[in-house]
């Protein structure tokens, strides 16, 4: 039975959770417009940099539904304000760090510390409200989320521009602080049902996404047919099949295999997938050409993100209403077409000597068309499970969408590095247009995928989506 809380309560358990959603996704891509200024402080390659966005999205992919379970075994309280503190803790560490290694390291804690916060930050919203009112909760904290995505670059390039790109990181410590205390004053205690840990399946997992992506990194510069590649590329093909075998008789799975019997939850988990890996991509990417090709600076690039970016703010709660009418395949096919279109449109025109005027519309189409997909495909997951089963089904579509935005940007910069480099525009540019002509390949992967979607059909109402 679910305990009653009073208005005032429910207030401050929405804007506290809502805080920390909010600095947590704010910072997965505050750095993205800081990206050209860090790589010539440290002298860091591309290859290199990329591991500072994907050594978080590793950690916290890995570790999320660990995050949910140590919560609901310890204390969803007591382990949300720990995630916030180490969050804290790996900022600081972000802001101090004198390597490009020491930045990948403390990105990496960021995302463990991420991986606690975010999913006990729904639960303890989750239990504040009564059914009828949560919907409604959950929309606000998914806006205030959503916020955050949008401005996140353009936040980055003014504070990279004004204070230093260290600034970005020191910024989250009065606001972690001022975040823990009221965690600590405002909001109940709670437990869930003790779950079992599945240490295995995260050891087994998170082995094969870092031995696969080091397979892709590792080719261009020492040959795709060298003995480190192929035993990375065998190495992580053969823990993720140990992975599946551990899951499929695992007492308590991290992932319950049987899920994907349902054509549905398949569809939309690797239509996701897809998706998110192109647009990962293209974010960590397009900043830096509009900066080194394109000559604006960390502010400016940021601002010129906003067609792009903004477009979910508007697009994403209409296509979740409209999925109730017309089913989630037509959304996401279309929506997917749109971004491949968009970005194919800009890996065309993308040459040093190009206007920004003539990428704004390309933008908004891609924009358009992810924004479309994202409630989609996250309805037709949410929507093929038992109530009770949601949990795990939103715990397995935010795996999917981090662990395909790590194999997203270790693919572009794989593209970009075979046909392009850093040391003038000219080559920023053509290997910048060869990667995202693959984003593109991406994106109508992923609408080919969405085929397998259901169509017309009785559905519950979309959730608000889970963005970038």
């Amino acid at each position: 039975m679910q305990e009653s809380y009073d208005r005032r309560e429910k207030n401050w358990t929405l804007g506290v959770t809502s805080l920390a959603s909010f600095m947590m996704a704010l910072d997965s891509l505050v750095i993205t417009t800081a990206f050209a200024t860090i790589r010539a402080d440290f002298g860091s390659s591309v290859e290199i940099l990329q591991w500072a966005v994907n050594a978080f999205n590793l950690t916290f992919a890995v570790l999320l539904l660990t995050g949910a379970a140590l919560g609901d075994r310890f204390g969803r309280r007591r382990m949300f304000a720990t995630g916030v503190a180490l969050f804290i803790l790996a900022s600081v560490a972000c802001a101090l760090a004198g390597s490009a290694g020491w930045l990948i390291a403390a990105r990496a804690a960021q995302g463990a510390g991420a991986a606690m916060v975010m999913p006990l930050a729904m639960a303890i919203l989750s239990g504040a409200f009564a059914k009828d009112e949560r919907a409604r909760a959950l929309g606000i904290f998914s806006g205030v989320t959503g916020c955050a995505l949008i401005i996140g670059p353009a936040i980055g390039g003014l504070i990279t521009e004004s204070l230093g790109w260290r600034w970005i990181f020191w910024i989250n410590v009065p606001i972690g602080v001022i975040a823990i205390g009221l965690i600590l004053t405002r909001l109940r205690e709670s437990l869930g049902a003790k779950a079992a840990i599945d240490i295995p399946g995260l050891l087994l997992v998170a082995i094969a996404a870092l031995a696969l992506v080091w397979s892709l990194l590792r080719g261009n510069p020492i040959g795709w047919t060298s003995p480190e590649v192929i035993g990375m590329l065998a190495l992580g093909l053969l823990f993720s099949v140990a992975f599946v075998a551990w899951e499929l008789r695992a007492s308590a799975p991290m992932i319950p295999m049987r899920l994907f019997a349902s054509r549905p939850f398949a569809a939309g988990v690797a239509a996701s997938l897809l998706f998110y890996a192109a647009m990962y991509g293209v974010l960590f990417l397009l900043p830096q050409f509009l900066q080194v090709t394109l000559g604006f600076g960390p502010l400016g690039a940021g601002l010129r993100l906003l067609p792009w970016t903004s477009t979910l703010f508007l697009t994403a709660p209409i296509a979740g209403a409209v999925v109730q009418k017309f089913g989630e395949r037509p959304l996401v096919v279309a929506g997917l077409l749109m971004q491949a279109a968009g970005l194919g449109w800009i890996a065309m025109a993308a040459a040093p000597g190009v206007a920004y005027a003539a990428l704004v519309v390309p933008l908004v189409l891609a924009g358009i068309g992810v924004s479309m997909a994202m409630p989609a495909a996250q309805n037709a997951i949410l929507g093929s499970v038992a109530a009770t089963e949601m949990g795990k089904a939103s715990g397995v579509f935010n795996m999917g969408r981090f662990l395909g935005g790590m194999f997203g940007i270790a693919l572009l910069v794989t593209v970009f590095s075979a046909s392009g480099a850093t040391d003038t525009s000219a080559h920023f540019s053509a290997g910048f247009a060869a990667a995202i002509m693959v984003a593109a390949a991406l994106s109508l992967c992923g609408a080919f995928v969405g085929l397998w979607l259901p169509g017309r059909r009785s559905v519950a109402a979309a959730p608000a989506p889970q963005s970038a």
